[in-house]
């Protein structure tokens, strides 16, 4: 069974973090959720980058604020896709250095990255990724996304009365 870690640089970025777990969870995917921080721990961000693959994690999502370097630090390491989600941080200006900090990855560490605060889509890309293997996740997506498509005919539905 596919597994996805979802880390973030400190526990004031779970609230945003906390779309992706609830939306992987909704699609059965089992979930590691940790705290590494770029700038404090980057001991930890070295182990757990250079390992992950070996503990059974398909997909990492990496959330961060301001400066925003664990994402990429977490892609210079690991082999595995990193889907990052720039978090407005109480720090930050607007969003944008975060949003910067993950999209602007130079040539051969790729960082997928997500609108600012963005975490549900980090966990829908995730689910996606792991999908295109496992029929049983992709066969949840597919659901998932005709439900999209429901609501959206039954709000046009409202509309029109």
């Amino acid at each position: 069974m596919s597994k996805v870690a979802i880390i973030m640089g400190s526990n004031s970025d779970l609230p945003v973090m906390q779309d992706a777990i609830d939306i992987l969870k909704g699609f059965d995917i089992e979930v590691e959720v940790d705290i590494v921080s770029a700038h404090r721990t980057p001991e930890k961000l070295f182990e757990f980058s250079k390992n992950a693959h070996t503990r059974g994690i398909s997909v990492i999502i990496a959330g961060a604020g301001g400066a925003a370097h664990l994402p990429g630090m977490v892609a210079s390491l690991s082999p595995l896709p990193i889907i990052g989600v720039p978090v407005k941080s109480s720090n930050s200006i607007d969003g944008w250095d975060s949003i910067l900090s993950i999209l602007q990855m130079p040539g051969g560490v790729p960082v997928a990255t997500v609108a600012l605060n963005g975490a549900k889509n980090a966990g829908i890309l995730a689910a996606q990724i792991i999908g295109s293997h496992d029929s049983c996740v992709l066969d949840k997506i597919i659901v998932y996304k005709e439900g999209l498509k429901l609501k959206v005919e039954d709000a046009a539905k409202i509309i029109k009365q």
